[in-house]
């Protein structure tokens, strides 16, 4: 796409971006109304419930919602409380689907450490879902860029992702795009960072245990979800929260690429949301729209 240089430096000055970023973008409404709304909870369990309760309330509006999932010990929670809704107010999943953002490369549905054994452990066991619509990446696939290739066309059989949870690394990555990830990329295999490998050793016994590579959604596939919903809590996000929410747009925080998403949500605790230059005003939104209403 070719701007007028006149063009480019609006473009440059309103947002600290040139032009050739919004290939990542479907729609221009997508450029016209950019900004992540921010909400700030007491504590994590009150802003993993606060989550639950979003993905509960679209669920039952639209009981074929396609839902894209996360893992983590952020996403637990939230797993919990979707669980106990299921049990005690009938939240029905029964015809609705599921992709997952990631999975390694190379371990076994079986294993313990594997993500897909984790979305069974901590959801889909306990609920109605339909096995056969819970889909994840396949990390022994024999040809790793055609099992890319075929979760992205999954995805869009299913007529996309209507709402996307997320975490975020301490990298300030989303699903498994580390630092330097194209913002308009894919799905995708890549090669884990020193600093995940780290994050994520303690639960493979060690380092030396630690897959390598996983297959990820890429930043892409995931902003063009309808909804995104970025969960984050514990002191140890602040940083990357801030940079993620109120930082320049780069692929250095893929995180960062949410600023231009149409509708996307961060849901902090006070501790993630310590270094956040507008928490005042980010409070008084959630207080004051009537969107959110019913969730104070």
């Amino acid at each position: 796409m070719n701007f007028p240089a006149q063009a480019e430096g609006k473009f440059r000055d309103r947002r600290g971006v040139c032009p050739s970023f919004f290939f990542v973008f479907n729609h221009v409404s997508s450029w016209l109304t950019p900004g992540v709304e921010v909400i700030i909870q007491p504590n994590r369990e009150a802003a993993a419930s606060l989550v639950a309760r979003i993905v509960a309330h679209d669920l039952r509006a639209n009981p074929h919602l396609v839902l894209g999932l996360a893992t983590g010990a952020t996403m637990e929670r939230v797993y919990r409380h979707l669980v106990r809704m299921h049990k005690e107010e009938k939240l029905d999943f029964s015809l609705c689907s599921t992709f997952n953002l990631d999975e390694y490369v190379g371990l076994f549905p079986s294993d313990p450490n594997s993500y897909r054994h984790y979305m069974d452990h901590h959801l889909f066991h306990h609920v109605n879902v339909d096995p056969r619509n819970t889909h994840l990446p396949n990390g022994l696939a024999n040809d790793l860029d055609a099992e890319c290739r075929n979760y992205e066309a999954l995805i869009q059989r299913f007529g996309g992702i209507d709402l996307q949870l997320l975490g975020i690394g301490k990298a300030g990555h989303i699903g498994f795009n580390e630092p330097l990830s194209a913002l308009r990329s894919r799905t995708r295999v890549k090669a884990l960072t020193p600093t995940t490998i780290k994050q994520n050793a303690p639960m493979f016994g060690g380092e030396d245990q630690m897959p390598r590579r996983a297959i990820t959604m890429g930043v892409g596939t995931i902003i063009e979800a309808r909804r995104c919903i970025l969960l984050a809590t514990g002191d140890s996000k602040a940083e990357v929260v801030a940079q993620a929410v109120e930082g320049p747009i780069t692929s250095m925080v893929t995180a960062t690429a949410l600023q231009l998403h149409a509708r996307c949500t961060v849901v902090v605790d006070e501790e993630a949301g310590a270094k956040l230059k507008e928490k005042e005003y980010y409070r008084w939104i959630f207080e004051n729209e009537p969107e959110w209403e019913s969730y104070r």
